[in-house]
């Protein structure tokens, strides 16, 4: 059980899930997190249809040039940083509930009543503020397929 505002009782996984989202958002905000997420589709699409217009527009000559370009486009644009909390907040809902769950194997013994407190709990215990940045380290590695890069 929770404290929530009218006494004790289950306060519903809802805010649990907020609560653990702020809490993420916090540590990844701390250690200057920003993810580049992989748009590999995007590249290809971008490669075969300028490799196309090339080709109408230029015959065989015209396919190399356009998928060269193409190519070259989509690498520059592969690698845009976000910072992650922005990442994590635009996450689809079921991926907010994976994430969380995850998250909740770390601070599940923890008594806390609010995002804020949750917090202070966790960025208190360097042991524990290093498992969350584990757990969501990991997410993002190997879910999202992102690349990291810290400010510390």
């Amino acid at each position: 059980m929770i404290r929530t505002g009218t006494g004790f009782g289950d306060a519903g996984m809802p805010l649990r899930v907020d609560d653990v989202m702020a809490l993420l958002s916090h540590v990844a905000t701390v250690k200057g997190m920003k993810a580049a997420v992989a748009h590999s589709g995007r590249g290809a699409v971008l490669t075969g249809a300028s490799a196309f217009v090339g080709g109408m527009l230029g015959g065989p000559p015209g396919i190399a040039v356009g998928g060269a370009l193409g190519g070259l486009l989509g690498w520059m644009t592969s690698g845009q940083f976000k910072s992650v909390p922005q990442i994590l907040m635009e996450l689809p809902a079921a991926e907010k509930q994976k994430l969380c769950a995850e998250a909740m194997a770390v601070v599940k013994n923890l008594d806390w009543t609010d995002a804020a407190q949750l917090i202070a709990l966790v960025m208190s215990n360097s042991a524990l503020t290093e498992k969350v940045l584990g757990v969501l380290t990991t997410y993002l590695t190997h879910e999202l397929k992102a690349q990291l890069t810290y400010a510390e």
